[in-house]
């Protein structure tokens, strides 16, 4: 049996799956947590690496290994210097201190000239602003930046010494067309002030190189590797007029389309995906750490979380949780905080909290839905997963709260799975098809107190922050 790898370096984790090259069978699997923050020495996510790998076994599939891929958090700046050493911690796409620089570019440019070009409207995730904050306060470090890169290329570096990225990541750095595939470095040269070495920019098929020795895999070449939401759109088969709704550290709503996407509004982000197409997405800082932010507050674990959100009234009571409790960036509130509306002394319950949570997520996935179907992106059939979607709670009033059927793929690392799908490709010449299992299907109910949640929900959300 020929073998892949996948690699999942997300917010939190790193996470390595073997896999069956032919099906997609998992063999093995390892992972090592990261630490907590927005802002990280990237070098930890090596150590991470190398423990996940050891804890998979990796190594002892030897020689049946055809191939790896990463797959990684998006945006994340790296900064590196001519030794290929990190001149500042890598800013992830939580960290919103450059919302200053953010702002500047829109001011400047215009939003309309920034979706053009770049498919994106600046807000603090993307690694331009970024680096605009390290040049504007600490330009004796930007001066060193010989070479810039972002989570999943620098794994690459560490895994076959090659400086390399793909498209779908590329495509959320501020500085690259997706459309034309191309670095624009003009945006680069006038938001840090120098053009630094970036990654080559590999097709979804291509090979970055062959895992260094010290991997332990004789055999293995290395895959261009992709952003984590393209990976999980790779590892779930997605087709066009499918759109997922993905409940993790952040929640991202995307789809499949042949057509790239300008959204002015910057609410929709016009990204490449992991097959030469594209991957209209909408991302919200606040999706599962909503939910453990909830149950630490209730001094619950979150199966306790689950249980009491499961026995409180569908709607909460009318308690109603506004969750932009680290800023927001769908909608764009990088300095908001939560609120809690619909106070009461009868609606003061732990389940009533604990529901108000659960459809705090779900509205505000519903809200990004809403606008993707604006936008003229079908959505035929809507797929849950994530961390978050293994709430029952949330799972039962997904439908009713989105007014559409959902679907539970079979639980599973897609992010993982993806890449391991395209180390497949990248080996064999053919991206092989891997089959889809769904756990569980739901359907709206009957009652229209979903639709009434989701008006209640938009008109405080407009009174409260006024979008």
């Amino acid at each position: 049996m020929k073998r892949v790898v996948g690699v999942d370096s997300s917010t939190q984790s790193t996470k390595v799956v073997v896999v069956s090259a032919e099906t997609g069978e998992l063999l093995a699997a390892g992972s090592a947590a990261h630490p907590d923050g927005t802002a990280v020495d990237p070098r930890v996510w090596t150590s991470a690496l190398q423990e996940a790998w050891a804890a998979g076994r990796v190594t002892d599939f030897g020689s049946s290994v055809l191939a790896a891929s990463v797959a990684a958090q998006q945006h994340g700046m790296v900064a590196l210097d001519h030794g290929n050493h990190p001149v500042f911690d890598a800013l992830l796409w939580n960290d919103t201190r450059s919302a200053p620089e953010a702002e500047r570019m829109v001011a400047e440019l215009g939003a309309a000239e920034w979706a053009k070009r770049t498919g994106l409207v600046p807000v603090p995730s993307f690694t331009l602003t970024k680096l605009a904050w390290l040049s504007r306060q600490h330009p004796e470090l930007a001066a060193q930046v010989a070479r810039v890169c972002l989570p999943h290329d620098w794994l690459n570096l560490q895994l076959a010494g090659t400086f390399s990225t793909d498209r779908s990541d590329a495509s959320g750095t501020g500085y690259f067309d997706p459309v034309g595939n191309t670095y624009l470095p003009e945006l680069m040269q006038r938001y840090f002030g120098a053009v630094p070495e970036l990654p080559t920019v590999l097709a979804p098929e291509q090979q970055a190189g062959r895992l260094l020795d010290e991997w332990g895999l004789p055999n293995a070449v290395l895959a261009a590797g992709a952003g984590d939401n393209a990976a999980a759109a790779l590892g779930l088969g997605l087709a066009e007029g499918e759109v997922v709704l993905s409940v993790g550290t952040s929640g991202t709503v995307f789809s499949s389309s042949g057509t790239p996407t300008h959204d002015a509004s910057g609410q929709i982000a016009g990204f490449a995906d992991a097959t030469g197409q594209y991957l209209p997405l909408l991302a919200m800082l606040n999706s599962a750490r909503t939910l453990s932010a909830t149950a630490t507050m209730l001094q619950v674990d979150l199966a306790e979380l689950d249980r009491l959100a499961l026995a409180a009234p569908v709607d909460a009571d009318g308690l109603l949780l506004l969750p932009y409790l680290d800023g927001e960036r769908t909608p764009n509130l990088p300095t908001a905080s939560g609120t809690l509306l619909g106070l009461r002394r009868s609606t003061m319950t732990p389940e009533n909290l604990a529901r108000a949570a659960v459809l705090a997520v779900l509205n505000s996935l519903a809200d990004a839905v809403d606008l993707i179907k604006a936008a003229g992106v079908p959505v035929q059939r809507v797929l849950l997963i994530g961390g978050g979607s293994k709430s029952v709670a949330l799972r039962q009033a997904a439908a009713s709260v989105l007014g559409v059927d959902i679907e539970i793929p079979a639980a599973a690392e897609y992010v993982a799975l993806g890449a391991a799908r395209q180390a497949a490709w990248a080996a064999t010449g053919e991206l092989p098809q891997w089959k889809r299992r769904i756990e569980q299907r739901f359907a709206p109910e009957q009652s229209d107190w979903g639709a009434e949640l989701r008006g209640r929900y938009q008109e405080s959300r407009k009174a409260v922050y006024g979008v």
